[in-house]
């Protein structure tokens, strides 16, 4: 999806003035949290939904999170309706899957073929760029 496709485009100064500097480092440039950063939602076990930083769309629920031990929030499936698109990453050695939102853009992490049953998916998202609303 292009800036111009957006469902929620925002000019870089709107998007500097939402977000803080570690969040529009991750959303707007594809940046990554380092692996257990205090805050990330890492050690978050209450009940509750995750959103966009950037829109405020629903993305996770507590429900599909697991602790994959990788120091990121970890997901086996997005909230039904979740609007996430993929591409693929090659900034590695190696392809992976970025994810994204749809809605307005932002970065949100990878999602790799490595995590727990029925989907065998692991969203792996940085906190930083999640807003976790508790039930």
């Amino acid at each position: 999806m292009t800036e111009n496709t957006l469902k929620l485009p925002k000019t870089d100064a709107e998007w500097r003035a939402k977000l803080t500097p570690e969040q529009y480092r991750i959303a707007r440039h594809e940046g990554t949290e380092r692996a257990f950063t205090p805050g990330n939602f890492q050690d978050e076990k209450r009940a509750g939904a995750y959103h966009c930083v950037g829109c405020g769309v629903l993305l996770f629920d507590s429900a599909h999170k697991f602790d994959s031990g990788t120091g990121w929030p970890s997901f086996w499936q997005p909230a039904d309706g979740a609007p996430l698109g993929k591409k693929t990453d090659f900034k590695l050695v190696y392809p992976r899957t970025e994810v994204h939102c749809d809605q307005c853009g932002a970065h949100m992490g990878h999602v790799f073929p490595d995590g727990p049953a029925p989907t065998g998916q692991r969203y792996c998202i940085n906190g930083a760029v999640l807003d976790f609303r508790p039930r």
